[in-house]
């Protein structure tokens, strides 16, 4: 994350590319090769560590109910 580029959001290599915008497009059903099709300066491998740092993201160790 870079204050700089893209507001601060998690960015693949400091690239102008959001991670939240990858993970959008994966979650809207395009594939892997569409992705890269359409962004040549991408690798897989930046796909996949998007989808890592999602994951790593929403762990969480545990969860307390918050009264109403």
């Amino acid at each position: 994350m870079n204050p700089k580029i893209s507001f601060g959001k998690p960015t693949i290599r400091n690239m102008r590319y959001p991670v939240e915008i990858m993970l959008d497009l994966l979650a809207a059903g395009m594939t892997t090769e569409e992705i890269l099709e359409d962004y040549p300066d991408l690798e897989k491998e930046d796909l996949q560590a998007c989808i890592f740092f999602a994951n790593e993201t929403i762990r969480v160790k545990s969860i307390y109910k918050v009264a109403v």
